[in-house]
């Protein structure tokens, strides 16, 4: 196997333009006309979202996240996530978080801090998702009407067996379980 440079500024794709389709608060669609380097044009469907803010919540052990169980109409499916949503227009991103959990779970989490930043669809849109994760949280009231079916405190060894039998499927939700896997693994034994 060999090892290549990155390829040169003179190998990017040139828009020659991008018109939109459609837009609202939550979404743009647009066509870009596209060149590649070798002169191939085409047009491309572009989806441009606002960013996103998922929360991966453990309990204070660390042993346990906080799930919630949503239909998802678009892929017609019950699945596990965590909590997360838009941020607003100029709101700081971890309030934005820790606001998203309260909202759908009715705990506000502790403890929050950035984990990673992903494009879960970067071939077709550009739509930032940011992941952060919280040790700890308080119940401070209920879930907001409609956010989510259940509520669930689910073993972290319990939501790896999620992942593989088809249960979560979200990107931000599957990477939360493994960061928090991960973090464990790393952490030095409890002593009591």
């Amino acid at each position: 196997m060999t090892t290549r440079d990155a390829p040169s500024e003179r190998t990017r794709w040139t828009i020659h333009g991008e018109r939109p389709v459609d837009e609202n608060p939550h979404i743009r669609l647009s066509i870009a006309h596209v060149e590649l380097p070798n002169g191939v044009q085409f047009d491309q469907y572009v989806i441009r979202i606002p960013r996103c803010v998922m929360t991966a919540v453990l309990d204070d052990a660390g042993e346990n996240i906080l799930l919630i169980w949503r239909h998802r109409f678009i892929i017609d499916q019950w699945d596990w996530e965590v909590p997360g949503g838009y941020a607003d227009p100029g709101e700081d991103p971890a309030a934005a978080a820790a606001r998203e959990v309260e909202e759908e779970t009715g705990w506000r989490p502790k403890n929050l801090e950035f984990a990673l930043s992903f494009q879960p669809m970067i071939g077709s849109a550009d739509a930032p998702q940011d992941l952060y994760i919280a040790r700890g949280a308080d119940l401070v009231g209920e879930p907001h009407t409609d956010e989510a079916e259940a509520v669930r405190w689910v073993p972290l060894h319990e939501a790896q067996q999620l992942i593989a039998s088809g249960k979560i499927l979200g990107a931000a939700t599957i990477m939360g379980v493994l960061q928090a896997i991960t973090a464990r693994a790393a952490a030095p034994p409890h002593t009591a």
